[in-house]
């Protein structure tokens, strides 16, 4: 089954996972991803994570859909390779620190005489220029600069960090989607450019309108834990059978749905229920009516409840209540899949389901330069060359 984006080849030479997930997302929708890596130095992601029997678990979601090839850059031959790689591809995304590229003599400006319409997508921590460009990052040093630890966590307590990629799976996907976009002033011009993303950015976008709160007010957004600086009710509620549920009533009606259903209709009327901002001021006495009512009564009492008014509420669940969910079973969130390695497995499906031109997750990650010979043959290089390229450390 081909994707809306067969046809267009893009070279994955990044590692860990904003650069890598980017290319996965690419994929899903039937770009044909070639993961470049070192001969001798796998990308760190294969290591990250659980494994069994050996096979590394996140790889085999994070490798999905791409054929896997090896390249030493840091050598003119293997540089050479990637440049008649480039020549036939639409797309590369990379995320050396600024500089390394051009010490291997695959500048953008390389690539792109090489190949004029290439897309050539830098994903870095801090962007291609600045004070900080050059330094080493990554996505929870972002989490960390954005602002975004600052505001997460107990207001007596520390800032907190996010126990997964958060930046990193933001920034993939604003750089599949600035990829996206280049690929069709491409298509459309035949002129390729160079995509400067920088992990610190795509977050801080997310983060909603703290900076014209802080350059027209002076405001700072303190720690709230669990609740919301813009809206009242909002937090998790611990059940009478010793589950939580998490409760946001971020519009009008479902605010007074829920206050009218947990006994609590006087306040209603009051003046400051009117918007989410002045509610915010009485948190405390909206937490307290919610929170007694929950902890009264089981879950599936709550749930039954808040159904019953068409009121916002969801289940805190772990990873194995995703997996026995049936509304993610229903939208088939959750894909089997065959792994020549270890059998039947599961994992997330692709992002979205499109009408007409479906997303489809064609295998899982392969192992390390599975596909190298297939790639170099593609290059016109012979059975005998590719080995002699394997003697010299090259591939």
């Amino acid at each position: 089954m081909s994707g809306p984006l067969d046809g267009v080849r893009v070279l994955d030479v990044s590692t860990l996972f904003a650069g890598p997930l980017a290319a996965t997302f690419l994929g899903d929708f039937g770009a044909d991803v070639i993961k470049v890596e070192h001969p001798r130095r796998p990308d760190a992601s294969r290591g990250h994570g659980p494994a069994k029997d050996g096979v590394n678990l996140w790889w085999k979601t994070l490798g999905r859909g791409k054929r896997t090839t090896t390249l030493d850059l840091s050598q003119p031959e293997g540089a050479e390779l990637l440049l008649e790689l480039a020549r036939g591809a639409d797309v590369l995304i990379e995320n050396f620190r600024p500089g390394t590229l051009e010490r291997w003599g695959l500048a953008p400006e390389q690539l792109l005489e090489a190949n004029p319409a290439l897309v050539v997508a830098r994903v870095t921590a801090f962007g291609q220029s600045g004070p900080m460009s050059r330094q080493p990052g990554f996505g929870s040093i972002a989490e960390a600069m954005s602002g975004f630890a600052a505001i997460t966590g107990e207001p007596d307590g520390p800032p907190i960090l996010p126990p997964f990629g958060l930046a990193d799976g933001i920034t993939a996907l604003a750089t599949a989607y600035a990829c996206a976009i280049a690929l069709r002033h491409a298509e459309r011009t035949g002129e390729g450019q160079v995509i400067d993303m920088a992990i610190i950015e795509p977050i801080l976008t997310l983060l909603g309108g703290q900076i014209t709160a802080f350059d027209q007010l002076g405001l700072v957004q303190p720690r709230v834990g669990n609740r919301s600086v813009n809206n009242a009710p909002r937090n998790v509620y611990r059940t009478a059978d010793d589950r939580w549920v998490a409760v946001s009533t971020s519009s009008q009606s479902i605010a007074e749905r829920v206050m009218t259903l947990v006994g609590r209709p006087d306040v209603v009327a009051e003046p400051w229920f009117a918007s989410g901002r002045t509610r915010v001021e009485h948190v405390d006495e909206l937490d307290e009516a919610v929170g007694g009512w929950i902890g009264e009564r089981t879950l599936a009492e709550v749930v039954a409840e808040f159904e019953r008014v068409e009121a916002a509420i969801g289940v805190v669940d772990d990873i194995s209540g995703v997996m026995a969910n049936p509304q993610y079973a229903a939208l088939g969130t959750v894909l089997p899949i065959d792994d020549p390695e270890l059998g039947r497995i599961r994992m997330q499906n692709v992002l979205f389901r499109m009408s007409a031109t479906p997303g489809e997750v064609r295998h899982t990650g392969r192992q390390h330069g599975e596909d190298t010979d297939a790639v170099l043959a593609e290059l016109g290089i012979t059975p005998e060359q590719a080995r002699a390229l394997k003697d010299r450390g090259i591939v």
